[in-house]
């Protein structure tokens, strides 16, 4: 499994609904629990966020690599975990 590394806001409406589809999807697939997650709230992790290449939140990283950018729907989520469950 690789780890999976979230830039977001707390205020971004995108961010909340990426979140909420996050739970959901954890729900639905119990296995992925043990994913490593990490949430970065750039605003307060600003120096952290500088040394990552994006321009929205929410912003997923896998494994290192950037796999999603802005406005996600519930698939690209799942597509976030999905790579990182298949390591």
């Amino acid at each position: 499994m690789k780890d999976i590394l979230l830039f977001y806001l707390p205020g971004c409406p995108h961010c909340k609904l990426a979140l909420r589809f996050q739970e959901e999807l954890l729900a639905e697939h119990p296995e992925w629990k043990d994913i490593s997650f990490k949430m970065v709230d750039e605003a307060k992790e600003a120096a952290l966020a500088d040394t990552y290449d994006y321009y929205y939140v929410p912003t997923y990283y896998v494994g290192g690599k950037k796999v999603h950018e802005g406005h996600a729907e519930k698939s690209d989520v799942e597509k976030v975990f999905r790579l990182a469950a298949e390591g």
